[in-house]
C-alpha cells in the first residue's frame, strides 16, 4: 500500500538504491585489508551455530498499533488490546496470529533514542550508535556476519531480502570491510551475476576454471602477492556461490510451506529468510514497508499489519518446530515509533521518545516485558533504554561478550557503545 508522506525525506523510499557491484566484486574487495577480530571477544562461540533474522518495518511502525496499545485513552486510537499466549501480556488486535506466539517472544516497551529523523533513527537502531560525521559503524548484520559466519562458507554471511533493490551489494559494514556488507536480494531474486552467461555451457565453464587455476598456480610460484591471493579467493567464493544458487530459490520449498506463509510478497520473503538460515546464512534482514503513516495511520496499519501478522507468526512457529529458535535471534524493529498524538490528517508522526520493539529466539527470555510507558504513552515510565542497550543485548543473546573489541588495522574499536550495556533481565 502506498502512503502519502508529510516530511518528504528520501528515507521514505523503500530502497535507497545505493547497492552497487556484483557478488564477485564484493568478495574481491572484501579480502583486501579486512580487519581481524580480537579473539578474546568471542568466547565459546561456534561459527555457523547462531543466526540473526532482523525484520525491518520501514518508516516507523506505531507502537500503539502493535506492542504497546493504549485503548480507551486520548492517544489510543480505535483498536482494542487483546490477550496473548502470555498471561497478562496484551498487544494490539491487529496482530491476532502473533498474539498466539508471544510466549516465544519478548517486548521492550521503554525505548527512547531521542531521534525523530528517518536516516539517523535507522542508523541508531541498526548500528547501536549515534551517527557521527567522523566515524562510520557497521550494521548489526555485518557485525553478526563477522562474528558468526564460517570463514570458508560459500554463502554470504549478511543478506538483505527486500522488494525492489538492485540485487547488488550494500555499503553497511564500515571498518569490518566489504566482505561483511549486505547482499541485497532484489525482489527476493538470487544475487546478480550468479548464473552463467547465455551461451556458456557448464562444460565450457569448467574448462575456463581449469585454465584459470593453472595460470594462477603458475603465477603464484613466481610472484605471490596478498592482492592476487585475495582475487583468487574471491573468484573461488563467487564460483561456489553460483553452484549453490538454488539456496535463494524459495520455489524449492514445499508447496504446503509456501501456502502457510501466504501469497504476499512479505510472506515469500520470510519463507526465504527461514530457508537461508537453514542453509547456513548467518544474518538475514527482511524489509517490510512502509509504516510512515503521517496520513490515515489506522487504515494503513490495518493493511500493513494484515500483511505482516500471519507470515511473521508462521516464521516464529516454524523456527520453533524446526529446532532453530534457540539458535536464531529474531528482532522486529523500526527507526522509531509514532507519536501518541493524532494529527489533523488522522496520522501519527515520528516519535523516538517512548516506543517498542519485539524480539525472541536465542538468548532471550520468553514472554518477557521490559519497561513501560505512562498511561497514554507519551513518555517512558520505567526502565528506559536506547539503541545502545539494544545492540549490546543482541550481541549478548548470540553468545558474544558485547564489551569486546574489533581490531581494525591495529586500532581497537568497541563492538558496541561503551556507554551502554546489555538489558540483563531480557537475557535468558
Amino acid at each position: 500500500m502506498k502512503c502519502q508522506y508529510a516530511c518528504g525525506t528520501a528515507e521514505h523510499v523503500l530502497e535507497r538504491r545505493r547497492f552497487l557491484g556484483t557478488i564477485a566484486g564484493m568478495a574481491g574487495a572484501a579480502t583486501l585489508g579486512a580487519p581481524r577480530m580480537v579473539q578474546a571477544a568471542m568466547p565459546e562461540l561456534v561459527a555457523g551455530d547462531k543466526h540473526i533474522i532482523m525484520i525491518w518495518l520501514a518508516g516507523g511502525v506505531s507502537q500503539l498499533e502493535t506492542w504497546d496499545p493504549k485503548p480507551k485513552t486520548n492517544t489510543g486510537g480505535p483498536f482494542r488490546a487483546i490477550p496473548t499466549s502470555v498471561p497478562g501480556m496484551h498487544i494490539c488486535e491487529l496482530l491476532p496470529h502473533t498474539a498466539k506466539q508471544m510466549h516465544h517472544l519478548a517486548i521492550v516497551r521503554s525505548i527512547n533514542t531521542k531521534e525523530n529523523d528517518h536516516g539517523k533513527g535507522a542508523y541508531c537502531m541498526t548500528t547501536g550508535r549515534k551517527q557521527e560525521p567522523v566515524a562510520q559503524y557497521p550494521h548489526l548484520g555485518a557485525v553478526g556476519a563477522k562474528l558468526l559466519a564460517p570463514e570458508d562458507s560459500p554463502l554470504p554471511g549478511h543478506i538483505h531480502v527486500s522488494a525492489g533493490g538492485s540485487g547488488g551489494s550494500g555499503n553497511d559494514a564500515a571498518y569490518l570491510g566489504p566482505r561483511y556488507s549486505s547482499i541485497v536480494l532484489g525482489d527476493g531474486n538470487p544475487p546478480r551475476n550468479t548464473a552463467l552467461p547465455e551461451g556458456i555451457t557448464p562444460e565450457a565453464d569448467n574448462r575456463r576454471h581449469a585454465f584459470r587455476t593453472s595460470v594462477n598456480d603458475h603465477f603464484a610460484k613466481r610472484r605471490r602477492w596478498a592482492e592476487s591471493d585475495a582475487f583468487v579467493s574471491s573468484f573461488d567464493q563467487a564460483r561456489q556461490l553460483m553452484e549453490r544458487r538454488d539456496v535463494f530459490d524459495v520455489s524449492k520449498e514445499a508447496v504446503k510451506d509456501q501456502e502457510r506463509y501466504g501469497n504476499s510478497e512479505f510472506g515469500k520473503q520470510l519463507l526465504l529468510a527461514r530457508r537461508l538460515v537453514e542453509k547456513g546464512v548467518s544474518c538475514v534482514q527482511v524489509t517490510h514497508s512502509n509504516y510512515d503513516t503521517h496520513y490515515e495511520n489506522f487504515d494503513f496499519h490495518i493493511e500493513q499489519l494484515g500483511e505482516f501478522d500471519q507470515p511473521f507468526a508462521t516464521l516464529v512457529a516454524d523456527l520453533v518446530e524446526r529446532g532453530l529458535w534457540d539458535k536464531t535471534l529474531v528482532v522486529v524493529m523500526s527507526e522509531f515509533g509514532r507519536t501518541p498524538s493524532i494529527n489533523q490528517f488522522h496520522g501519527r508522526d515520528h516519535w523516538g521518545t517512548a516506543w517498542s520493539v519485539a524480539l525472541g529466539g536465542c538468548g532471550i527470555q520468553r514472554g518477557a516485558i521490559i519497561g513501560k510507558t505512562n498511561d497514554n504513552g507519551t513518555e517512558v515510565a520505567d526502565r528506559e533504554v536506547d539503541h545502545g542497550h539494544l545492540f549490546h543485548t543482541y550481541l549478548s543473546a548470540i553468545g558474544v561478550d558485547s564489551s569486546g573489541e574489533f581490531d581494525a588495522g591495529g586500532r581497537k574499536l568497541p563492538m558496541a557503545d561503551p556507554a551502554a550495556a546489555p538489558i540483563t533481565e531480557l537475557l535468558a
